[in-house]
């Protein structure tokens, strides 16, 4: 059996997930997250990179001066699938990754186009990522409940938990 590529896995899981909330440290100490949509088409790059369209006056900004450390999570209940990505944030205003990155949906926050004086790229380096995957239908994780639930012990087979190092 080929072993999979960590990183296509990851991409697998998150591609079709239109938001991810991405958790950060405030200035005051204190976490705080924000829904944000991953700007990435076509995967992630041999960089381990994820990006994402960030205004130069949003909190989120303002809070990666002061702590580069975030996490990603994604989650699909309907398909019982959850990610939770540790990462190292910078920004970038490279024009060239603005446009590749700027799409018909982006001109709400940023009307000016990728020439937007406020747009950025917030651009996260994955270091590390744990995944939960169940591929059992909800009937037969409902049954595998409540046998548990009966017989007093955990139930088996519910699904892949993975970590990946990237």
């Amino acid at each position: 059996m080929a072993q999979e590529n960590p990183r296509e896995k990851l991409w697998e899981l998150i591609k079709d997930i239109r938001f991810a909330m991405i958790t950060h440290r405030h200035e005051d100490g204190s976490l705080h997250a924000c829904p944000m949509t991953t700007a990435n088409r076509e995967g992630m790059n041999e960089d381990k990179h994820l990006y994402f369209l960030l205004g130069k006056d949003s909190d989120l900004s303002r809070c990666l001066q002061h702590s580069s450390d975030i996490n990603i999570s994604y989650a699909d209940p309907d398909k019982d699938s959850y990610v939770s990505i540790s990462a190292k944030a910078s920004v970038s205003d490279d024009l060239a990754i603005k446009e590749k990155f700027y799409g018909p949906m982006a001109k709400a926050w940023f009307p000016d186009g990728p020439n937007d004086p406020n747009l950025q790229i917030l651009i996260a380096r994955v270091d590390f990522a744990e995944y939960w995957d169940v591929k059992e239908n909800k009937l037969v994780q409902l049954f595998k409940m409540a046998k548990s639930a009966v017989t007093g012990e955990r139930p088996e087979g519910m699904g892949e938990h993975r970590e990946i190092r990237l």
